[in-house]
């Protein structure tokens, strides 16, 4: 038996302890690509994120210039692996039936630039789509929506709808080398390495956005320090955690879904 107390650890040593005790202890299993694609699409709808048809989510495939993503005509929360689509950039379908959201192509735009994206979410979530009606940025000042801390990009201007190719070059732009963006008059969009990730994102935001309207109704935001943000973004941020959430998540969703309570 370890005897060894850890009381007198400095944080550093027991943060990079947890780390690896959270990475052989913390059971996750993955599921198959579309599996998880058609779980983040209901979980989203459980989480709140429904506007009808709009709003895409998409996943990169092991062949270059593919993905994954819904068919047009489906809600979020109709969604399984079986009726996902599997397109080309230009949006032409290789597999499934039906017709991809033509506002797809500037997901296409994303993958270009950013060979690190596997999976992106974009959604008309409520108080995100509140916050971009007001043209203001999101806030990342919770401990809770740490995992987008210094992570969120802004464009400040609606570029139209999105189905040209000129609004694929301006919100990857907009865009840059981080993992969301909020769109103004428009809503939010995450990019994740894994569909995981993404999922867990997604649901951040919309909640992050949840808590600043509120937090702008009682007084003035307070930033939190910078060092203090960017040491909690990397703690939740591990692909283990994803994983764990993303699966809890999906326990939710799918009991609310089963229940008929949303």
């Amino acid at each position: 038996m370890n005897t060894t107390s850890t009381m007198n650890l400095p944080k550093d040593q027991i943060v990079s302890s947890a780390l690896r005790q959270m990475q052989s202890e913390l059971k996750t299993q993955a599921l198959p690509l579309r599996q998880a694609v058609a779980q983040t699409c209901r979980t989203l709808y459980a989480f709140g994120h429904d506007s009808g048809l709009s709003g895409q989510i998409t996943a990169r495939t092991e062949k270059p210039g593919t993905y994954w993503t819904q068919r047009l005509g489906l809600g979020l929360d109709e969604i399984t692996a079986d009726n996902l689509l599997l397109v080309d950039e230009d949006l032409r379908v290789i597999e499934g039936d039906g017709m991809p959201n033509p506002a797809n192509r500037f997901h296409s735009w994303l993958y270009r630039q950013r060979p690190d994206i596997n999976c992106i979410v974009h959604t008309h979530a409520p108080h995100a789509s509140a916050l971009a009606m007001l043209e203001v940025p999101l806030e990342i000042a919770h401990m809770d929506t740490c995992v987008l801390y210094g992570q969120v990009a802004f464009l400040g201007k609606w570029p139209g709808i999105p189905v040209g190719n000129e609004e694929g070059e301006i919100i990857s732009a907009a865009l840059g080398d981080k993992k969301a963006i909020l769109l103004a008059h428009h809503g939010l969009l995450v990019a994740g390495a894994t569909v995981e990730e993404a999922c867990v994102l997604g649901v951040m935001f919309e909640r992050a956005a949840r808590l600043q309207l509120l937090a702008m109704a009682a007084g003035k935001i307070e930033p939190i320090p910078a060092d203090l943000g960017e040491e909690a973004q990397r703690w939740v941020s591990t692909p283990k955690r994803h994983q764990a959430v993303f699966a809890y998540y999906a326990r939710r969703a799918e009991r609310l879904l089963s229940s008929g309570s949303i």
